[in-house]
């Protein structure tokens, strides 16, 4: 056989196999998604959370009726005791300013030790997204956010001890918590805590030492 007729059968060989391969993926994708949908129906928590995960997640959610498909599983999940899903439905409803409904689930999420839901906990309360605003309680979920290494949570409790916010004014503590964001990795508190640290030493930086040294 001519070396092209060779080519071309193992390129026609090659296309046959792909095919049968798409085919078959489809098929198991299909037989899987029915067995989970059979023991969703069942009311297997497991089986809700794989469901409803790819809907809510990447493009998925972008396109409406995907995520409300999602947004169903997961919820089932949650009734039933998946706790991943329960983080979710925090996420989604504090993603959608439904912040009455936000608290509860992201509080759960918060005792679990998830530092995004103990941060938005924060932001609900500083904000008075329910109600009067509680500087108090806004500390204390962004300082739990804080230990569980989120930068954004300790430069927020510092702030708090500059202003004098929920707490008295302490200057050691908010270099504290400037220096515990720098450790998460916030340039931010690096820097900030960096400027404290240099006029507590008597360093004079930023403008006026750039000006002080053109006179040298």
């Amino acid at each position: 056989m001519p070396l092209n007729g060779i080519k071309e059968r193992d390129r026609t060989m090659k296309k046959i196999i792909f095919t049968l391969l798409m085919a078959f993926s489809t098929q198991l994708f299909a037989n899987t998604n029915l067995i989970l949908k059979n023991k969703c129906l069942n009311n297997d928590a497991l089986a809700c959370y794989e469901l409803g995960l790819p809907l809510v997640q990447g493009d998925n959610e972008k396109v409406q009726t995907n995520l409300e498909e999602g947004m169903a599983y997961i919820r089932k999940a949650c009734t039933h005791g998946e706790e991943r899903a329960c983080d979710i439905m925090g996420e989604r409803y504090y993603k959608d300013k439904n912040y009455r409904f936000a608290v509860k689930y992201l509080t759960d999420s918060c005792d679990r030790g998830i530092k995004t839901a103990c941060e938005s906990l924060g932001v609900i309360y500083r904000d008075a997204h329910i109600g009067k605003q509680d500087d108090v309680k806004a500390r204390e979920f962004f300082t739990k956010a804080c230990e569980l290494k989120s930068g954004d949570a300790c430069y927020n409790v510092a702030i708090m001890y500059r202003g004098g916010f929920g707490v008295d004014k302490n200057r050691t503590e908010e270099k504290k918590y400037y220096q515990k964001g720098c450790d998460a990795g916030l340039k931010a508190g690096c820097d900030r805590f960096t400027e404290l640290d240099n006029e507590d030493k008597g360093i004079e930086t930023g403008i006026m030492a750039t000006i002080k040294d053109w006179f040298k």
